[in-house]
């Protein structure tokens, strides 16, 4: 898909997608296109600037790798992470379970992270058992 500026004989301007260049060159030919404004059938590409993605410091892009937290935030998220994975045990899908599991007495108690569907996450809270959103997904772990 290809966006071009185009201008109507009455200086009318506007923008439209086309699949391609020749796509554009085709339904000038055959008089398909028309200014959305004033419905002239006499339209042309317009002068359009270039679209340059947004400017970035080469030197700190080289400097970190894409892995690397970016700004402070990412840091204290990835920091955060760390310890969560270091100090709980990841029970992966089982965690509403196994957060009710301790929560009535049926298994001692831990800290834990994992997944849970949202509506297992409100049936927790809804019963009183103490757990939290964590901003990160955990890093799933695979054969």
């Amino acid at each position: 898909m290809i966006q071009f500026a185009l201008k109507c004989d009455n200086d009318h301007r506007f923008d439209s997608w086309f699949q391609s260049a020749d796509a554009f060159d085709k339904l000038r030919g055959a008089g398909m296109l028309t200014c959305e404004i004033c419905g002239s059938s006499h339209v042309e590409k317009a002068m359009m600037a270039p679209r340059l993605g947004a400017t970035h410091d080469t030197e700190t892009a080289k400097a970190r790798p894409l892995s690397a937290p970016a700004n402070e935030a990412e840091q204290a998220i990835a920091e955060f992470r760390r310890k969560v994975e270091e100090n709980s045990d990841y029970v992966g899908r089982d965690f509403a379970r196994e957060a009710w599991r301790m929560h009535s007495g049926d298994a001692p108690e831990r800290a834990i992270h994992g997944e849970a569907k949202p509506e297992e996450a409100r049936k927790l809270l809804e019963e009183g058992v103490p757990i939290a959103p964590l901003p990160f997904l955990p890093g799933r772990k695979t054969n």
